[in-house]
Parts: structure tokens; C-alpha cells; sequence
């Protein structure tokens, strides 16, 4: 549990205390947002959950009945959380069994997630899928974002609104070209969509992987081919003072050289440029000896309506689950910046609304 202090110095706040992981349970990926004052969490769940569809046919019509996918929480200040559920109902068994990375949209009334699914043979696509409730189910709704024909391995989409009301999708692919000093291996994408269920079909690259410590496996057989793959993915944009900034992870996720760094445009479809990323990840990175290969970020604004969180996962000390973890964003004259990874106690500043029962 968390500390309560009555700020005396600012009556209409209270201050939460709270010490990473804030979630101990498994939850990568980790996507947080505010929808009615209430903070909700997403994210990829433990691979074994999911995996129960394997195992036969009275296995998968338990895991129909008994589970859905993606583990969702809810919380009223950012620092303590409450399960709720599963929030999405399997879709057709032909997509596979591997989920990830799911993201939540709300327009008009309706919840849009965005979330990957695919198999063992690595082919990944990118679906939709809509709740009138935060707390879902959401359904899929049978539409392909992303033709797996053209891109047969497209991952985490994020949905970004602009400040005139126009949303655009982010999300991750694979390349196999190494034009212009680039590597081979999955980066950065984005398109603008037509609606919440539709991309115009005029994809850009946002960022491509160009650093070593960016390297996800030398001579991995990827296409038929043996590659220096190197990975950019979780892409996470935010405006700030009329500038772009994506947050994206680059490395191998399950390494403790995993980390978050971002690229900056003057226009949401770029171009975008990370210089300066050169000698490492410059907003999260492994903290020797106690936070392991933290990245897929998201961003939110707490609780005192005015400071920005980096929301992250990273691996428990025994490498066996992804935590949610959160530290507050910094602006810098050399650019955004993070106060953490942290392991000590962090207080978080809550603006309260008159009828609140904090």
C-alpha cells in the first residue's frame, strides 16, 4: 500500500508514494490511459495463458470460456492498480496464438484496440478491435490494418491523434534492404488513417536502426537469408512544443542492452532523426544490478494534470516477468529525458476533484 500525506502547502492535492514495478504481475508492453479520471493498463500477458489453445479442443473451448486476452488493470492515481480483467475476447483461432502489444483509441463513443497476432512462424498482423466499455470485451472486428501480404511481420501499433483531430498509426515492420547505412531488421512505420479501422495506404518510415547497440542477433536466419538483425519497435509519439517526438525501443527485448530512445520531426510524418543515439539509449536503460532491459514504453499525464509519465516494463531481478514500471519525463535543453529507471520510493502528485474520495 501506499503512503496518503496531506500537502499543506497545496490544499486541492494529496501526494501518492509508490516504488517500481508498480504492477508485480506480468504485464509488458504496458499501454496506460485517462478516460473519465480513471487511469487504465494494457499490455502482452504471460505467453502460457495464451498458449492453452494448443493443447486440444477441450483445452481451447476452456481457454474461450475462461480467458480473454490481455491482462487490463484500473487505478485512480497512476500508483496503485486493481486487475480487472482480460479485455480481449479470442478472435479466429487462424490468426494464431501469440498476442502483443495492445493499445487503446477512443473516438466517438468506442474503444479501438490495437494489438498484433500471429505464430510460431513469425508472422505477425496487425488487427483492431472495439468495446463501448474501457474495461471491454472488445471484439475483434475482422479487419487487417496492414496487408500481411505486403508486410507479413507488422507490430505495435500506435495510435496518435494530432491537434487538429486526425489520428495516424505508428507501428513496426520488418526491412531487409540496408540502403543508406541502415540495418536489416524491423523499425519504424507510419501511416494516416482514414478511420479508426482504416490506414490511407501511404505508409512512411519513420526510423530505421543504424546503432550497434540497437543489435538484436548477429546471423539470425530470418527469410531465408542469415542477417545482422536489429530491432527498433514500441513506437510511442508525443507533441511537445510543436515538435514530434517518438519513443521507440531498439535491441533484443530479452537482454539487459534493451532500452528506450526517440526520434524528433516538425512534422507528424516525419522526417524524423534520432541523433545523438548513437552511443546508447538515452531515456531507459538497464540500471546494473537492478532494473533489466527496461523499454515498450507509452506516455501519460498523471494525476496533477500537468506532469508527463514514461510507462515501461522491465524484467524482475530473476528474468522471469516483464513489470509494469513508471517515472516521470523531463525536459531538458538536450530533449526529453527520464528520472528513472528508479527503485526507491517516488511520490506522484494528485489534483483532487472536489467529489473525490481520496
Amino acid at each position: 500500500m501506499t503512503e496518503l500525506e496531506i500537502d499543506l502547502g497545496a490544499p486541492e492535492t494529496v501526494t501518492r508514494t509508490y516504488t517500481n514495478p508498480v504492477i508485480a504481475s506480468y504485464l509488458a508492453d504496458p499501454f496506460v490511459w485517462k478516460h473519465l479520471g480513471v487511469y487504465y493498463a494494457i499490455g502482452t500477458g504471460p505467453m502460457e495463458a495464451y498458449g492453452q489453445r494448443k493443447e486440444g479442443a477441450e483445452a481451447s473451448s476452456a481457454f474461450s470460456a475462461q480467458f480473454r486476452i490481455f491482462p487490463l488493470y484500473r487505478s485512480e492515481d497512476l500508483a496503485n492498480w486493481t486487475y480487472v480483467s482480460g479485455a480481449l475476447t479470442p478472435p479466429a483461432e487462424e490468426l494464431g496464438d501469440s498476442f502483443w502489444a495492445p493499445e487503446v483509441a477512443f473516438s466517438d463513443g468506442v474503444f479501438y484496440m490495437y494489438y498484433s497476432v500471429g505464430s510460431s512462424d513469425k508472422m505477425h498482423q496487425l488487427r483492431v478491435a472495439t468495446s463501448k466499455h474501457p474495461h471491454g470485451p472488445f471484439t475483434d472486428t475482422g479487419k487487417t490494418l496492414v496487408n500481411p501480404a505486403v508486410y507479413s511481420f507488422a507490430i505495435d501499433a500506435h495510435p496518435f491523434q494530432d491537434d487538429d483531430g486526425q489520428w495516424y498509426l505508428f507501428f513496426a515492420r520488418d526491412f531487409l534492404d540496408t540502403d543508406d547505412g541502415a540495418h536489416a531488421g524491423t523499425a519504424l512505420m507510419v501511416d494516416r488513417m482514414v478511420d479508426m479501422t482504416t490506414l490511407a495506404g501511404e505508409p512512411k518510415t519513420v526510423l530505421r536502426a543504424r546503432n550497434e547497440w540497437q543489435r538484436f542477433l548477429a546471423d539470425r536466419t530470418m527469410y531465408g537469408e542469415t542477417w545482422d538483425w536489429h530491432t527498433l519497435e514500441g513506437p510511442s509519439v508525443l507533441k511537445h512544443e510543436g515538435r514530434y517526438y517518438c519513443f521507440y525501443s531498439g535491441g533484443r527485448w530479452e537482454t539487459d542492452q534493451y532500452g528506450v530512445d526517440y526520434g524528433v520531426a516538425d512534422s507528424v510524418m516525419g522526417p524524423y532523426s534520432d541523433e545523438g543515439s548513437e552511443h546508447g539509449a538515452r531515456i531507459l536503460r538497464t540500471l546494473e544490478g537492478s532494473v533489466f532491459g527496461p523499454g515498450h514504453n507509452s506516455l501519460v499525464t498523471g494525476p496533477d494534470g500537468e506532469t508527463t509519465y514514461i510507462v515501461y516494463h522491465a524484467w524482475d531481478k530473476g528474468w522471469r516477468a516483464r513489470q509494469m514500471c513508471i517515472d516521470q519525463l523531463i525536459w531538458t535543453p538536450e530533449g526529453p529525458r527520464c528520472a528513472g529507471p528508479t527503485t526507491t520510493e517516488q511520490t506522484i502528485r494528485v489534483r483532487l476533484d472536489p467529489q473525490s474520495k481520496l
